[in-house]
């Protein structure tokens, strides 16, 4: 009897075995779909066809197809599942495990530990975020292809023991790069300079999105991150590698964020490890990492930073090549094995197929890994998730550099007090002795100088629907979130019903204190005294900040009615209801959803005025719409929260408005920050053209415009270089007709006269960042402030006296100007070297008044400012008249990234006319 079910289990396993070895040898090869292999010269495959191959493969029982959501432009953006057949039917019971262990709730070690061997790790693995990085998405659909079809003992072993996530990123952009790629019959000809962005609005910050998620491809992805499956890795695919490698990877250069757990930095040297091990005992050389890129761990928003902070394993590889073959050129200094590079690739020259070649093999490393490690990666998510619930369930001071400088400073002010006394040789003695531990505990024992247990947003804060934007951020890269259900207080303040509460005893704690505190950048120089070296993104960024959000920090334990929101639930405005009042209402312009009210009136043709001056408690720059605009304010209430105010009386001073005939610049290949400012115009319901070089060379502006936006480029700096962009573009019959009216650059000849025409005829122009360059060119009485004196000339401030990269500053406001309506008498402002003005009697003489300026020495708010004193009374926006009408210059980054919500109105003030 045991013998014939030994027979029987071996003819039945032999069945299955042959069944299933059949059933994915009949997996359609891409060359037998596309044509052509993946990382054939000269052949790119467009999202169609992907999409296609992808619902072939999702016949496979080792794959499960899964629409994440619509793109920007309307496609499906796809992530195939892979595991074994067996494990695919259990991946709701593998998606639970996940979201148990990262969530770390009523959890204890030896449950987890239980828990994690019941599970498989997650691994996330994407492509073509960067469309003409073509690598990424193409890697994706061979590595698929691999995964569905392999039936060697390796492939085997890790389809058994992974759940794989593989993620197209950017569906459209794959669309754009490989259909204009392949245009062209002539192989020679084929080039990926695509002529617009390849994300519909923001192109290459598609990758800056990760904690506002804007944008819907973010959103889809960040569900899957965050909310619903929890993955212990995601690889981050780009190009290209640093010039003399082939790829650079993980482990990534210092600083690292002190906010996430150590645990993220150490199993990133692991993974590392793994990768640069596999290449190498392939014969695959040219793995740089640490030092031998620029890449490191401080920066939160990307696809792979933005994982750190919630305890997952972020890796970015960036490699080179492209369908067009290319060559490792020779950099001596890269030739000599290192620590950053320990095998180096010797100059060559370089096809697709081997670019791929070497991504499947990184997969596989990283793969291999999360098998070899299965139980450590399920249990130190959890335990990472752990040690941020307790952080947050007792008194915690983080580590930062300002602290310890300031413990620094102590230690040294009293030793020089000592040295100075009678007892020297007792100061000496002191040195000798070490550091007391009263420096220490005057910090890390001050209780001033906790983290926060939990933060309080009010929701009778002016902006409220802003803030609950920021609640949503944070919903969407699963923070758990509580509302209160009634009044309550804390430590004698008072909050109503409906206030936010988000607590820092939760698994993601590091990202919460990300979103809400300031970033403290330590000083990062080449060597002391030397340049500074740039930070990889941004070295502030704070959420809240940015958005002008109200909140307390609270610092100790407390009491509430709080409900706690379901995960991943995005929130609503509370709606605003509105009484009938025969005098018609008033809107504040604190609120930004005001203005979409506002903009929705004045299309439906319903007339609205604006006070000019404050009177019985209305305040300078609010909006009055008469009693027959009560529908629209309804809707509006229902579904923005905009709160219309019963107006007890008409207004006195002000002004009837109309919406301003909107221009905004965009150049041939698409401007980021003017393709943010697209997506905030239609968020906010502005109707607005899109502009070009060629349009307004044409003049005659003011027929066809009231107001021009530049927004942070187009202007050439003043002097020769206004003339070089123009050679760096197509010839017209170069490319598609469609896009021809795209060529061109604004230049010093023919533009900036139209440019003053357009001015002095009444028109107005708002100019951001560098676009300020218009100053310049107009010849307007303003300097630059960051200068000093060298012999006779007047030179920029060097790196080593003044680096501000991209933080946060606070500005003072002069709030009663037309520009700031709306705005308190400080603000938040996003700084990346930006333009500061200096305006002396000249410019006041001709009215030129400042909006916002720098009042003292220290105006860093979050990030990294060296020499910050240079900014004190530097101006940061002014308004100067130009014949008849006005130029807006704004220095900072007044709509950064769609982030900056907090310095929106000093746009949207400009886009109304006086009728």
């Amino acid at each position: 009897m045991i013998a014939k079910n030994l027979i029987y289990g071996l003819v039945f396993t032999a069945a299955s075995t042959f069944a299933q070895a059949h059933a994915q040898s009949t997996v359609i090869s891409p060359r037998e779909h596309f044509g052509f292999n993946i990382g054939d010269d000269y052949q790119l495959a467009t999202y169609t066809q992907t999409e296609a191959y992808f619902k072939k493969l999702a016949s496979s029982n080792r794959t499960k197809l899964i629409d994440i959501g619509i793109t920007e432009e309307g496609r499906h953006q796809y992530m195939l599942v892979v595991s074994s057949p067996e494990n695919i039917k259990k991946l709701e019971q593998y998606k639970k495990i996940s979201q148990q262990l990262a969530r770390a709730e009523n959890m204890n070690d030896v449950q987890a530990k239980a828990l994690a061997a019941q599970g498989k790790p997650v691994v996330w693995i994407d492509g073509g975020l960067h469309a003409t990085e073509t690598v990424g998405a193409h890697q994706l659909i061979e590595t698929a292809y691999q995964l569905v079809s392999r039936t060697d003992a390796e492939t085997t072993r890790i389809l058994d023991n992974t759940i794989i996530l593989l993620v197209h990123c950017n569906p459209d952009g794959q669309e754009l790069v490989s259909n204009w790629y392949m245009r062209n019959a002539d192989v020679t000809k084929r080039d990926t300079r695509v002529p617009v962005l390849y994300q519909k609005y923001i192109g290459h910050d598609n990758n800056r999105d990760f904690y506002m998620m804007n944008m819907k491809e973010t959103q889809n992805m960040s569900r899957q991150q965050y909310v619903e499956w929890m993955p212990q890795i995601v690889y981050n695919h780009h190009q290209t590698g640093p010039a003399g490698t082939v790829v650079a990877g993980p482990p990534y250069r210092d600083p690292f964020n002190y906010n996430y757990d150590p645990l993220v930095i150490t199993s990133l040297d692991g993974v590392g490890a793994a990768m640069n091990n596999r290449l190498n005992a392939e014969g695959k050389p040219g793995y740089s990492q640490r030092a031998g890129s620029v890449y490191s761990t401080w920066w939160n928003g990307g696809l792979r930073t933005t994982p750190y902070f919630h305890n997952m394993i972020g890796i970015l590889t960036e490699i080179i090549g492209s369908p067009t073959p290319s060559s490792i050129p020779l950099v001596p200094d890269r030739l000599i094995p290192n620590g950053a590079t320990p095998n180096p690739v010797m100059p060559q020259e370089w096809h697709f197929r081997q670019s791929i070649d070497y991504s499947v093999s990184l997969n596989y490393a990283v793969l291999n890994h999360a098998v070899n490690e299965a139980p450590n990666l399920l249990f130190n998510i959890y335990k990472m998730g752990k040690n941020g619930i307790e952080r947050g369930q007792k008194d915690n001071w983080t580590l930062s550099p300002k602290r310890v400088a300031a413990l620094k400073a102590a230690v040294q002010a009293d030793q020089k007090a000592a040295s100075a006394g009678t007892n020297a040789s007792a100061a000496a003695g002191s040195r000798a002795a070490g550091i007391s531990m009263k420096y220490f505990d005057a910090i890390y024992k001050n209780p001033e100088l906790r983290d926060a247990r939990a933060y309080v947003l009010p929701a009778d804060q002016a902006d409220f629907p802003t803030a609950v934007k920021f609640i949503n951020a944070l919903v969407r890269s699963g923070i758990l979130v509580h509302q209160a259900s009634a009044n309550f207080s804390i430590a004698g303040k008072n909050y109503p019903k409906g206030s936010y509460v988000v607590n820092t005893d939760q698994s993601f704690r590091p990202h919460v204190l990300d979103m809400f505190e300031p970033q403290d950048h330590p000083n990062d120089f080449q060597y002391p005294g030397g340049p500074p070296i740039r930070p990889y993104d941004m070295a502030g960024w704070t959420l809240a900040f940015q958005m002008g959000v109200k909140f307390d920090r609270i610092l100790d334990q407390f009491e509430a009615p709080l409900q706690r929101l379901e995960a991943g639930k995005l929130q609503l405005p509370a709606v605003q209801q509105v009484a009938p009042s025969a005098n018609g209402y008033y809107l504040s312009p604190s609120a930004n959803n005001t203005f979409i009210a506002v903009n929705d009136l004045l299309k439906a043709g319903i007339p609205v005025t604006r006070t000019t001056k404050a009177s019985n408690n209305i305040p300078a720059g609010t909006f009055h719409v008469p009693a027959k605009g009560y529908e629209l304010l309804k809707q509006s209430g229902q579904q923005f929260g905009t709160i219309a105010m019963p107006a007890k009386r008409k207004p006195g001073a002000s002004t009837k408005i109309a919406a301003s005939r909107i221009a905004l610049f965009d150049q041939y290949g698409g401007s980021m920050p003017s393709g943010w400012v697209r997506w905030i115009m239609e968020q906010f319901h502005y109707p607005f053209d899109v502009v070009f070089p060629q349009d307004i060379n044409k003049g005659d502006l003011n027929a066809r415009y009231d107001v021009i936006l530049f927004i942070d480029g187009g202007i050439p700096p003043a002097g020769p270089a206004s003339e070089n962009a123009r050679n760096q573009q197509p010839k017209p019959e170069e490319i598609p007709a469609q896009y021809q009216r795209m060529l061109g650059s604004i230049t010093a000849k023919e533009s900036i006269p139209q440019l003053k025409t357009f001015l002095e005829k009444g028109g107005n122009i708002v100019a951001v960042g560098s676009s300020t360059n218009l100053v310049y060119h107009l010849g307007l009485p303003v300097q630059n402030a960051l200068v000093e004196t060298k012999g006779d000339k007047e030179v920029s401030l060097p790196g080593d006296k003044f680096y501000i990269p991209g933080s946060i500053l606070k500005v003072q406001v002069d709030n009663t100007q037309p520009s700031t309506w709306g705005m308190e008498a400080q603000a938040d402002i996003v700084f990346d070297n930006s333009p500061v003005f200096k305006l002396g009697d000249e410019a006041k003489s001709q009215q030129i008044r400042p909006v916002a300026w720098y009042g003292d020495d220290e105006a860093l708010r979050s990030g990294w400012a060296w020499g910050q004193q240079y900014l004190k009374n530097g101006v940061a926006a002014f308004v100067a008249p130009v014949g008849k009408g006005k130029l807006f210059a704004y220095g900072p980054e007044i709509t950064f990234r769609a982030q900056a919500h907090g310095t929106f109105k000093l746009l949207f003030n400009e886009l109304y006319r006086s009728k």
